[in-house]
């Protein structure tokens, strides 16, 4: 979104969570022209502003970054748009996101890069494209790198895809450290995978489904690492982590010093590869739903810092796209409306991770992650992008109600806590609840 706002809003009476800044009280917030002019205690901010919105009771928080989303377009436009998934974003809170390069055709040139950052595509929040790593995320040739960074592309991957040759992923990781630009991967070993539609368990076998291993996705990320921990300067970062023996190999890059970093997503930490029931393709997705296990892994690793970021992997498709035979279904859920109040409800309320930890994994881990300067912090002069939520408040998610246009979601009907409120980008507030 490049829409400028020239006006102010004084956010009141709120208590403000900024972990980058280490700020944990109540505060007000005044934003001015797009920025953070001033934080005060709350009652003294002087002087007027434009607008004011009254946070009594609620968290202020910086907006929430997801570095990992799929909006479908160009190409893809029945299931999402720019305009539709950017709508369902801001309702989830989020106010940057990272889109993915897997459309049609594969964003995999500077022209495609500029396409989707064009306020045509009517964005309401801020979009970060991150392009192909290889020309038409076929594994072979590398884009160009450089063209793409400058662009705009914060990132590149050939996500739904694995670069699965030693070679390629070398040079992808020393050309990324040349110009300081990630290199996302989709750790999964696709010759160990093929034909497979989900995690390899006790339930896999019930259905009479071919399954996916963990090693499949563990073997990948563990030779990343060893790259990574090579190429000294190279930056990794590992999607939609979701194994015990993955999240095991980048600790091994972290007490190395390699600049590795990872996301998880609400549906790993949420669910396991037993709730896909009886073939419910609500419950089909790319890695995975995995083991216990995992899963309590995962859950230890989001409490001590391992994990860098929470990112949703919204995947929109048409009914009739996952309304058929679970092995002939789309991959993928929605789930940008619903990350936020997954996190309290089962990493908060149930597992006592503490809500500022929540926060970080939203803000400040996703904007370190890919480099976002002047967000994932609420300082004075950083762009005014806010989120704000009240983590008591009980609802339920109708699917039927999404802004997204696709209603693939495993959490319709849930009772969940934790609401967002108000969602600002810009100095603009871009949703509000009813």
């Amino acid at each position: 979104m490049r829409g400028e706002n020239q006006k102010s809003l004084l956010v009141r009476g709120g208590y403000l969570i900024d972990p980058a800044a280490k700020f944990n009280a109540p505060a007000d917030l005044l934003l001015r022209d797009g920025r953070v002019a001033e934080i005060a205690e709350p009652g003294k901010i002087r002087g007027s502003a434009d607008e004011k919105f009254d946070a009594r009771g609620l968290i202020v928080a910086p907006g929430f970054i997801d570095l990992h989303v799929h909006l479908r377009e160009p190409g893809q436009s029945y299931k999402e748009t720019i305009a539709s998934g950017t709508a369902a974003a801001a309702a989830g809170g989020f106010t940057s996101v990272c889109t993915m390069p897997n459309t049609t055709p594969v964003v995999d040139t500077p022209e495609w890069v500029a396409w989707l950052r064009n306020p045509e595509r009517g964005a309401v929040v801020n979009v970060f494209p991150i392009a192909a790593a290889t020309r038409g995320s076929r594994g072979g040739t590398l884009t160009d790198f450089a063209a793409l960074h400058r662009a705009g592309a914060v990132a590149v991957t050939d996500d739904g895809k694995p670069i699965l040759e030693d070679d390629t992923m070398r040079m992808a990781l020393r050309l990324g450290a040349e110009l300081n630009f990630p290199v996302v991967q989709h750790a999964e070993d696709t010759r160990m995978t093929e034909n497979c539609s989900m995690n390899s368990g006790p339930t896999s076998f019930r259905l009479g489904l071919r399954a996916m291993p963990a090693a499949a996705e563990a073997s990948i990320v563990d030779r990343d690492v060893t790259l990574a921990v090579q190429i000294r300067e190279s930056r990794l970062h590992v999607a939609h982590l979701s194994t015990t023996d993955a999240l095991k190999a980048v600790r091994r890059g972290k007490r190395a010093k390699a600049r590795v970093t990872c996301e998880v997503t609400p549906h790993h930490f949420t669910l396991i590869d037993e709730n896909v029931g009886d073939y419910d393709t609500n419950f089909k997705m790319n890695p995975p739903l995995r083991s216990p296990s995992d899963r309590e892994a995962i859950l230890v690793a989001l409490a001590d810092g391992t994990v860098d970021a929470i990112a949703t992997d919204h995947a929109p498709h048409a009914l009739h796209e996952k309304q058929v035979e679970f092995e002939k279904a789309a991959f993928g859920i929605t789930g940008l409306e619903t990350a936020l109040a997954l996190a309290i409800t089962k990493l908060h309320r149930e597992h006592k991770i503490p809500l500022t930890r929540i926060v970080d994994l939203f803000t400040a881990g996703p904007a370190r992650v890919f480099d976002l300067r002047g967000r994932g912090s609420l300082v004075k002069g950083n762009h005014a992008d806010v989120t704000i939520f009240d983590p008591k408040k009980r609802w339920t998610f109708e699917a039927v109600r999404s802004r997204s246009l696709s209603g693939n979601t495993p959490f319709d009907g849930w009772q969940l806590m934790g609401k967002v409120v108000a969602t600002i980008v810009g100095g603009k507030i871009v949703f509000r609840a009813n």
